[in-house]
């Protein structure tokens, strides 16, 4: 009799578990049947095959970016449009995992969860997209890396709409690469949106943060003074502790304002050194460093910012941008602005609200308000220092005229491998906003792996970005 209860209490559980686990599975078919559309493996979606009925995506001026036309997946007729828009747009495959034709293809597509692909055209909703982007600004700027690495984002911060969006290295989507052992390192990297999804050594754009600590917990910092001799001990005695300017350039006698413009390295870590680990993480933390915002459902990789076991030498360095800092370009241009709204970043969108698409259930647009990284004070009293780099260190011709441009410029110190041994190559940075009610642009220029300044490397393109992005305001 006990025999017999056990059996029939074990072929109950047993019973549970199995109904169980078919609710379940047929919850998470229901749930989450979006996410194994989109799995690389599932050929008849993630293929060609699959685009071959999907809806038309368009620029914010009706530019066609990709369409389906006589069973084909069709991208636009220039070949920059189509390189320079490849990691938003995407590819016919789902290699480029943040990109529109790999996040919303089901959508794209009309799939529906009970007919598949085989619902009727008549019966299939428009599945059409309208992006924020500007097809002409992306081309020309795509074309101004002239084959060089990084990223460049330029949006409104007064309404999160991007008008730029350019990632390189990229390639044509009408002649996709066939990546395998001999030619990978050709290709390393060149399914990441680097706007999105890389962070890089910030060197001196960094020094944003290190002045909002400064604004926040030094008393009388504005009219304060450090003395700059090109380079400095601290933490030690010996030359392995040494902090010093570009080329060991002296700077003299320094108030906050010209040490950012002069990005006098001694001054910013001084700071850090007098502030220490606890309060200038802090501000990293308010300001975002360490957090992943979101681009609608693209969730951007966050920086890093950890002093916990750094030594002084270290925190003086993490102070300027180097140590083991890291941040992403579309972090950096929230931050940016942050500063132009008094401390309350304007978050980026890339789908436009006119869309069709945005009545289907699993789409998120982005855009809003984000928490506030500084006070109101400090946030003004930054962006009257980065115009003042503009006005008097950087020159007004280095950007379009009109635009009041507020910037700071940055050179991340790395070191890569070669066959030679070791080489120190740089990240080109430079970040900015303009003052221009007219004109409320925020932008992020990195280029990476150069042997120079961001002054050579990264300005130029963002005086390009900008000046398209103005053309296309004005249209």
């Amino acid at each position: 009799m006990k025999r017999t209860l056990r059996r029939s209490m074990m072929v109950m559980v047993v019973a549970v578990l199995i109904v169980g686990g078919v609710g379940y599975l047929s919850y998470r078919v229901v749930t989450e049947h979006n996410t194994w559309i989109n799995m690389s493996y599932n050929n008849h979606i993630s293929s060609d095959g699959g685009l071959t009925r999907a809806g038309t995506i368009t620029d914010r001026n009706g530019v066609v970016l990709a369409k389906s036309t006589n069973g084909e997946r069709v991208y636009n007729e220039n070949e920059s449009i189509r390189r320079g828009l490849l990691h938003v747009v995407g590819d016919d495959t789902v290699n480029i995992g943040t990109s529109m034709q790999s996040l919303y293809r089901m959508n794209l597509t009309g799939y529906s969860f009970v007919w598949g692909l085989g619902l009727p055209t008549s019966l299939k909703g428009n599945c059409d997209m309208k992006l924020t982007v500007d097809a002409d600004v992306c081309s020309t700027v795509y074309d101004s890396f002239d084959g060089r690495k990084g990223a460049c984002i330029v949006y409104n911060y007064e309404t999160g709409e991007i008008l730029c969006d350019v990632s390189t290295p990229s390639y044509d989507p009408n002649a996709p690469p066939e990546i395998n052992e001999e030619n990978q390192e050709s290709y390393e990297g060149v399914y990441v949106d680097n706007v999105v999804g890389s962070s890089y050594t910030p060197g001196s754009v960094f020094k944003l943060v290190t002045t909002a600590a400064a604004l926040k917990y030094i008393d009388d910092i504005e009219t304060k003074e450090w003395y700059c001799e090109g380079v400095k001990k601290i933490g030690g005695d010996d030359e392995t502790s040494n902090v010093h300017c570009n080329d060991g350039e002296a700077h003299g006698y320094e108030t906050l304002s010209d040490a950012l413009g002069n990005s006098c390295n001694i001054v910013f870590a001084e700071i850090a050194e007098e502030l220490g680990p606890e309060k200038m993480t802090e501000v990293a933390e308010e300001m975002g460093i360490n957090a992943n915002f979101s681009v609608g459902d693209i969730t951007v990789k966050k920086g890093h910012y950890d002093v916990s076991k750094a030594t002084p030498n270290q925190l003086a360095w993490s102070g300027v941008g180097q140590y083991t800092d890291l941040v992403n370009p579309m972090q950096m241009a929230i931050i940016c602005s942050a500063i132009a709204n008094d401390g309350k970043p304007v978050l980026p969108y890339l789908i436009d609200s006119d869309t069709s698409l945005l009545t289907k259930v699993g789409i998120t647009t982005g855009g809003g308000k984000g928490s506030q990284m500084m006070e109101a004070s400090v946030a003004q009293t930054i962006a009257k220092m980065m115009r003042n780099n503009v006005t008097n260190f950087y020159g007004e011709g280095s950007f379009p005229s009109g635009l009041e441009v507020a910037a700071k410029t940055g050179t991340g110190e790395i070191t890569l491998s070669n066959d030679d041994g070791k080489s120190n190559k740089n990240n080109a940075w430079i970040v900015g906003y303009c003052q221009n009610d007219d004109f409320p642009l925020a932008f992020a220029v990195v280029v990476t792996d150069v042997d120079g300044y961001g002054s050579t490397y990264a300005q130029p393109i963002a005086s390009t970005a900008l000046q398209a992005c103005m053309s296309s305001i004005q249209k």
